[in-house]
């Protein structure tokens, strides 16, 4: 049995005190059976871990390098995650790819310097708009998870998560169905399978089309849905343990 995982990107927002008081809202009698985990900004790292110490709510990376040092300014490196008790890191989020240019390959690499240090990669994947409508969804998200299988190898699959992020559903109003959800989530997991059985039933598979505490509990009980990759509604500590509730 999969355990579900509510994980909050709070992306490019927050200050001290603002994220202080947000974690103190979403500790304050939170009780779930999903995992949780909250991904700051990187300069907040160690001020969440700070707080969250001894809670049960874990905290991790937004993006990561793929190199563990060197000359990369602006970088920060798995080790360094590793240093403060990251857990998990975000890979290949759609902003990534887009703003950044991030490509399949580029990702698949920070995957495996990931789980060179024991960090469980939560890889993004998912398609836009026009390649939806195209009839795409699943060639591209594919190709997304495909190059990571042939850079990591089945040796490095044992433990990581995939957050199917469809990018037309992000911060647009727009969501998938529970059905439309579970259609692609189930289609991964037969991609995963492909490789190994054993691989694709023990993955969790997150939604990441903005998921919300009124939508959560109905996306969730879909049989290949395994939680949340939460944006907006993880600032808001009431909304997000409202998800959190939902899970489980």
């Amino acid at each position: 049995m999969r355990q579900p995982l509510i994980a909050g990107n709070w992306k490019m927002n927050g200050s001290s005190q603002s994220i202080s008081e947000l974690l103190d809202g979403v500790i304050s009698g939170l009780e779930s059976k999903a995992e949780v985990l909250v991904c700051p900004p990187a300069i907040y790292i160690q001020q969440v871990r700070d707080i969250l110490r001894g809670t049960g709510v874990k905290w991790g990376l937004q993006n990561v390098a793929a190199e563990t040092k060197g000359a990369y300014t602006g970088e920060t490196s798995p080790l360094m995650a590793k240093d403060l008790g990251c857990e998990y890191a975000i890979i290949g989020h759609s902003e990534r790819r887009t703003l950044y240019k991030e490509t399949d390959q580029d990702v698949a690499a920070k995957f495996c310097c990931l789980v060179d240090q024991g960090i469980t990669p939560v890889l993004c994947v998912g398609e836009s708009l026009e390649e939806r409508q195209r009839g795409d969804t699943m060639k591209v998200v594919a190709a997304q998870i495909d190059c990571v299988i042939e850079k990591a190898g089945i040796e490095r699959l044992s433990d990581f998560v995939i957050a199917y992020e469809p990018v037309w559903a992000i911060g647009t109003g727009l969501t998938a169905t529970p059905e439309q959800a579970q259609e692609v989530h189930a289609a991964i997991r037969g991609l995963l399978s492909r490789t190994s059985e054993e691989v694709a039933q023990k993955t969790r598979i997150l939604y990441g089309g903005s998921m919300k505490a009124a939508n959560a509990a109905e996306l969730v009980a879909q049989p290949d849905v395994d939680g949340g990759l939460i944006g907006g509604a993880s600032l808001v500590a009431e909304d997000f343990k409202a998800i959190c509730h939902a899970a489980g």
